[in-house]
């Protein structure tokens, strides 16, 4: 191929014609992700809607952390638990939505409360944009060691037998629930004990006052490693790494029996779909790090990927109804 010569003059004048129309045209037509680079301009703050020291709690911190690090800007973790999740929640959808005002919750807030209350003081789907689902959590049913429940199908007998005679304790909706579904699923009854967190009735689990508990398995972790109770069945399909010791519901002869809290980000609505996309791209990226991941996994938090906004909003929506079918059905209320 033989190309034309041509003059050093020319050919310095056709350079600059392409880079200014290049830069014109880059300038005249931002990108989205041109557009996202700009955010966060300030620091960045998560209100979460559980206390210190919760599995959300530990587990955003631990986002926050390394997303700080990302941005080059400071991410604070701003507890305001209480409510039922209630005031973080307005807390958040009443911010405007530029994506530095997060917020960090669990199932609580946007499966349980739709239903709990006959009016909800916010709407968790149209008040909000769903970011990222981080965590996800199934149930460990743990007995009292001197019931001799060693076995799923040895405590669906004992509460089948017994009527009314057993009782069950929670110190979470979430666990509350995932007890009622339980019970729900064996037709059988048995009394509910109410504690101000999971921790405060464990006590009770370990000297016998209460049969069973159900409990997530950052929360049931530290028990089962101590062999402190009869660990008899996960509320899932597939043992969780933190407790592999735990068999599945269908390993333990009930395979309906599936129920998993999570704690997700939500944004408030109308938030810019590219920092969304921007915020879940990092978190994503945040999880990959070998060091992240293990913090995660080391306190039994999830072992998949964060979840993508939209998949996360259409899981939003699905788990407002079967969340709803089984609080009905137990007859559980908030005034």
């Amino acid at each position: 191929m033989v190309q034309e010569k041509t003059a050093p003059g020319r050919v310095l004048a056709v350079r600059r014609r392409r880079l200014l129309g290049g830069l014109a045209g880059a300038l005249a037509m931002p990108t989205i992700g041109a557009r996202a680079s700009a955010w966060p301009e300030d620091r960045v703050t998560i209100i979460t809607s559980l206390p210190a020291g919760s599995t959300v709690d530990l587990t955003t911190r631990i986002y926050a952390d390394q997303l700080s690090r990302m941005w080059g800007k400071p991410v604070v973790v701003d507890n305001r638990g209480g409510g039922n999740g209630v005031l973080a929640c307005q807390m958040v959808a009443r911010a405007r939505p530029d994506g530095l005002t997060l917020l960090a919750t669990s199932a609580m807030t946007h499966a349980a409360n739709p239903s709990l209350y006959a009016r909800p003081p916010y709407d968790a789907v149209a008040d909000f944009d769903a970011v990222a689902r981080y965590g996800a959590s199934p149930f460990v049913v743990m007995a009292y060691k001197g019931l001799g429940a060693h076995s799923l199908a040895t405590l669906t007998r004992m509460l089948q037998d017994r009527p009314g005679d057993l009782s069950f304790g929670a110190g979470s909706v979430p666990s509350r629930l995932a007890s009622e579904l339980y019970r729900q699923l064996i037709d059988a009854d048995a009394v509910h004990v109410g504690y101000r967190g999971n921790q405060a009735g464990y006590p009770d689990l370990l000297n016998g006052r209460i049969a069973f508990m159900a409990v997530d398995v950052v929360g049931a972790k530290p028990l089962v490693d101590r062999g402190e109770v009869d660990a008899i069945a996960l509320s899932d399909d597939e043992r969780h790494p933190a407790v592999p010791q735990v068999p599945t519901s269908a390993e333990a002869g009930l395979p309906d029996y599936r129920f998993t809290t999570w704690s997700g980000l939500y944004a408030p609505k109308n938030t810019p779909r590219e920092v969304v996309a921007r915020i879940h791209a990092d978190m994503t990226e945040a999880y990959a790090m070998p060091e992240v991941r293990a913090r995660i996994l080391g306190m039994g938090g999830s072992s998949v990927p964060p979840m993508g906004p939209d998949e996360f909003q259409a899981f939003t929506i699905q788990q407002i109804a079967a969340w709803g079918r089984i609080i009905r059905q137990a007859g559980i209320t908030i005034e």
